[in-house]
């Protein structure tokens, strides 16, 4: 294993963990070494699945915090944890979130709370947990999960879309904030990926997805956990501020 790979003896965070692309980023973390404070809000029992997962396959120390990520008390939760437990935190990934499609004028009030609640109010209160405890080593590396639609929108997907864009636009202001205690901020934009999510999509409406990708093939959660490996690790050292698309030349 590369040295600039490795995360062995540091801590990472990962929400919404419990499947998709946030277990496979949380399995790669783990692969190279890093302990986890794993959180997820619902499936509490495929979330303990992965944990288990986790450490048989890794022989890592995975812990977990169950709450709602729009909740501030969820992020102080896992912060709290990471502080008690080992006295730092090293990684935190902002990966919990909802999609909830509407179009316009047919959007209702509780899905537009739900949205802004959970993908971007939860990675500013996020944020804010892991840069206070960043801050006393004067490290680390904070990723939040954006996506395609947050840079180029979507029919259909007015909240999810400024959602997004509002997780871009708070990575490069953290970044800045964040950059002269050494603390990088980075978000990655991840395209049609292969998740539970996707795959509830109508037949005619995954295969218009498929052709607008140029690689001709959908993506993985182990691509963008590919891109959350670089971001954790030493290879990253000097970005900060960059949203990193992982969509297969796919054109909205």
């Amino acid at each position: 294993m590369s040295d600039e790979l490795s995360l062995a003896g540091r801590v990472a965070v990962v929400t919404g963990a419990s499947r998709g692309i946030g277990a496979a980023i949380a399995d790669n973390l783990a692969a190279h070494g890093a302990s986890l404070i794993l959180s997820a809000f619902s499936n509490h029992a495929v979330l303990e699945q992965t944990r288990d997962e986790i450490v048989s396959r890794h022989g890592v120390t995975v812990d977990l915090v169950i709450g709602d990520i729009a909740d501030p008390a969820t992020s102080a939760a896992l912060a709290k944890l990471a502080f008690s437990k080992y006295r730092r935190l090293d990684i935190w990934v902002n990966n919990a979130g909802v999609l909830l499609d509407g179009l316009i004028g047919m959007i209702s009030d509780a899905d537009i709370q739900a949205t802004l609640g959970t993908n971007l109010a939860g990675v500013l209160h996020g944020t804010q947990a892991a840069a206070r405890l960043m801050q006393r080593a004067k490290s680390g590396s904070i990723i939040n999960i954006a996506s395609i639609i947050g840079r180029f929108g979507n029919s259909g997907q007015l909240a999810y879309g400024a959602s997004k864009a509002g997780v871009i636009g708070a990575t490069m202001s953290a970044a800045k904030e964040l950059a002269p205690s050494n603390i990088r901020v980075n978000a990655i934009a991840p395209g049609f990926i292969d998740t539970d999510m996707v795959r509830q999509l109508p037949e005619a409406k995954f295969a218009e997805r498929m052709k607008s990708i140029s690689m001709n093939r959908i993506g993985t959660p182990q691509d963008i956990a590919n891109a959350a490996l670089f971001l954790a690790s030493d290879l990253s050292t000097y970005v900060t501020g960059q949203t990193l698309g992982v969509d297969g030349g796919m054109v909205i």
